[in-house]
Order: structure tokens, then C-alpha cells, then sequence
């Protein structure tokens, strides 16, 4: 029979208390956990690059909410969007929805721009007006290959 010491059992509580802190901040962070209250749009993309489920959903830089799910048509190849929208928050209809960049080393979040119209989206909507991830590699090979359209 062996004994426990109290300092090991200490230890693996803590390691413990650790391991299920860390789980929550995961699911927090990442989108997974179903606590948070508002409304879902819809948006395709010809490019979603860098953008996955948990990606960041901001207007003018703050989080307004969450993408909550990606997935390819098979039919116009392109990529089907769901992102949940805090309570609260009214965007007007005509908004366009664009990939953005944190800058030349960040990743991508999903920008909300919005429009003028005096009608918001319902749940469920779709958005229209889109514009998918422009690659940073392809800007750059244009650049040194100088298609300027001179």
C-alpha cells in the first residue's frame, strides 16, 4: 500500500485546476462554447483565407462577434460563411463584409464595413456585398515582376 504526500497531492490538484483553466480559455477563444447570445449572418467568399471558425469579427476594430462556420460549396466553389453578431449590434443592410489583414505579419479577421441604409440585417441573412483574402504573396510577385499596366 502506498501513501500519498499532501505537497503531491497539492501539485496534482493544481496541475489539474490548470489543465481545465486552459480548456475554457480554448473554447472561449476559438468560438466553441455556446453561452454567447446573438445572431448569425451568412457570407461566401471567393478567397477565406486565414480566416477559420473563432476568427475575430470586428467594425471599426472592435470585436462585434465570431465566425461560427466555414465550409466550401461544391457548386461555385467558393467558401460559405456563418458569423454570429453580439446582441445589440445593427448592421445596416447594404454593408460589405471583407477578409482584412492585422498587418504584414498578423493574421486575418473577418471586417465589417458598413453601409448608409435605414434597414439592418435579420438573422440569418445573407450578405452580398463580399471581398475574399488578397494574398500578400501575389501583390508582391506582381510588384517585382513590374505588371504595372503601363
Amino acid at each position: 500500500m502506498s501513501s500519498y504526500k499532501v505537497s503531491e497531492v497539492l501539485v496534482g490538484g493544481a496541475v489539474l485546476a490548470g489543465a481545465i483553466a486552459f480548456g475554457v480559455y480554448a473554447s472561449q477563444s476559438t468560438g466553441l462554447s455556446q453561452g454567447a447570445s446573438g445572431y448569425e449572418l451568412n457570407a461566401s467568399f471567393r478567397s477565406l483565407e486565414g480566416v477559420g471558425v473563432g476568427t475575430d469579427v470586428r467594425l471599426a476594430g472592435v470585436k462585434i462577434g465570431t465566425v461560427t462556420g466555414v465550409a466550401l460549396n461544391p457548386e461555385t466553389y467558393r467558401a460559405d460563411t456563418t458569423f454570429a453578431i453580439s446582441d445589440g449590434i445593427l448592421v445596416p443592410d447594404d454593408s460589405a463584409i471583407v477578409i482584412s489583414s492585422e498587418g504584414l505579419l498578423g493574421g486575418n479577421f473577418v471586417e465589417v464595413m458598413p453601409g448608409g441604409s435605414l434597414f439592418n440585417f435579420e438573422p440569418g441573412d445573407q450578405v452580398e456585398d463580399t471581398q475574399g483574402a488578397v494574398s500578400l504573396i501575389s501583390l508582391l510577385v506582381k510588384f517585382v515582376a513590374g505588371d504595372g499596366g503601363e
